[in-house]
């Protein structure tokens, strides 16, 4: 009889891909029936969901729930928020859902139920129909830790994060400047502060977490949360999950990777600000000149701007809505001829990562990002823009000193000498040389970690026992 889990991920690709993976590795070690439950917003794009998960096994279905209405809420609400009501107003829909489930016959019952960080809210209706609950970790685990102590912090600090003279010490992690802590914490005010605090008192009512991180990469925080009486759940290590590669080998894929052959091993900087991140047009107007400044080779995945101050504008649209070419410097196209290339809105990036002329990435410091550059072996350009993306900078500079982090300036703009200067030390410099050494390191790691005796294929095994048991 096979074993039936319920997967409820929370809303944008950067959630639904590691998840995917999760149950990929998990088919890999059991015969497993895997059900995506998944909550939509008015206006949301399905497409690309849907592209992933008519991709799948046959073992693994999808339901969409209804789409939830967001209207009544601000334009300029946080991004946290809009996934936070996203997933609360479709909890309806997911008891109904699981009831149905649960309904059917012994053979589709969950066996658990798994969700990611803001899915804790789901968890009364777990209990309501006796299925063990667990969480998917889908950052690193110094944030999983600073999640874990965001209910302590709230009653030991009465100021704002980033007015806190002292940094924040975290059990096991390198310290963290408080403006550096994730961005719904940074404002008390809002809504999202207080929906990320109470998401995270839920976070020890879990049966386990599953981390998308493996010991070896950040050994100190899953030490301090197998030490520490604040972290009740098991913990589970089971990264790197990554995506294997895209299935688009044509068209701006097939190019990417042709341009890419005809250029020397280690040369290229791949310049990407992932599935939700944009710049503004005077952002996007220094980085273009930065580039060209530099001299060096470079795939850049170009977006059109942010009009409003926002960085995750396209978190739930993924795609650009304008053409981004339109918004790039005049001229800089032809000047730039050659040696960059430029390509609108999409990327195969663990190709492009895994390439031998790739010699370094410029990245936003998603997660996702981070965990591809690691299995690929290539050293980073830490530029984060928002959710916990600036602690993840801290944690590839000072904790693992595989990236250099770009200075901002008083404008809250990095300027294209500074791009310049960053650009040049990695792919030439001496601090480049030794990110490169530290990171084929990590590299082998990882391997080992996923490796059939590695620490993270076990870490699965077990866990993925208590289900079929």
């Amino acid at each position: 009889m096979e074993t039936h889990i319920a997967i409820f991920p929370s809303p944008g690709m950067g959630h639904l891909i590691p998840l995917t993976e999760l149950a990929h590795r998990l088919l890999l070690h059991r015969r497993l029936f895997i059900t995506f439950i998944i909550p939509t917003a008015t206006g949301s794009p399905v497409k690309p969901q849907n592209d992933i998960l008519n991709a799948m096994p046959e073992n693994i279905s999808s339901i969409f729930l209804p789409p939830v209405d967001l209207n009544d809420i601000p334009e300029d609400a946080a991004l946290e928020t809009r996934i936070i009501l996203t997933l609360t107003r479709s909890l309806p829909a997911l008891r109904q859902t699981l009831t149905e489930l649960t309904g059917e016959s012994i053979r589709k019952r969950p066996s658990a139920l798994v969700v990611d960080l803001f899915g804790p809210p789901s968890f009364e209706i777990a209990k309501e129909l006796n299925i063990p609950a667990y969480l998917f970790c889908t950052v690193s685990a110094m944030s999983l830790v600073s999640i874990f102590h965001i209910p302590i912090f709230d009653q030991m600090y009465d100021c704002e994060y980033k007015d806190l003279p002292e940094p924040v010490r975290l059990p096991g992690c390198v310290p963290v400047h408080g403006a550096n802590m994730p961005e719904p914490l940074q404002d008390k005010k809002n809504d999202a502060y207080v929906g990320v605090v109470e998401s995270s008192k839920m976070f020890s009512l879990a049966k386990g977490v599953l981390v998308n991180s493996f010991l070896e990469l950040e050994p100190g925080p899953f030490k301090a949360m197998e030490e520490g009486d604040w972290c009740k759940p098991k913990i589970y290590p089971v990264g790197p999950l990554i995506r294997s590669g895209s299935e688009n080998q044509t068209g701006e894929g097939f190019e990417c990777l042709k341009w890419l052959d005809e250029h020397p091993v280690g040369s290229v900087l791949f310049v990407s600000f992932g599935s939700g991140g944009t710049l503004s047009q005077q952002q996007l107007d220094e980085l273009a000149f930065g580039l060209e400044q530099s001299g060096q080779r470079f795939i850049w995945v170009v977006k059109s701007p942010h009009g409003h101050g926002k960085s995750h504008t396209s978190y739930f649209s993924v795609e650009s809505h304008l053409d981004p070419f339109g918004f790039l410097p005049e001229g800089f196209l032809g000047r730039v001829e050659g040696r960059g290339l430029v390509v609108s809105s999409w990327a195969p990036q663990v190709e492009i990562l895994s390439h031998g002329s790739t010699g370094g990435f410029l990245t936003h410091c998603g997660w996702n990002s981070i965990l591809e550059s690691v299995v690929c072996g290539v050293p980073m350009i830490a530029w984060p823009l928002y959710a916990e993306q600036k602690m993840n900078a801290v944690l590839l500079t000072n904790g693992l000193g595989v990236a250099h982090r770009v200075e901002v300036d008083e404008n809250g703009v990095v300027g294209r000498d500074e791009i310049d200067k960053c650009v040049r030390s990695l792919i030439e410099g001496e601090d480049g040389r030794k990110s490169r050494l530290k990171i084929s390191e990590l590299k082998a790691l990882a391997a080992e970690a996923l490796s059939p005796d590695g620490s993270s294929t076990s870490s699965l095994l077990d866990v993925a026992q208590i289900w079929c048991n």
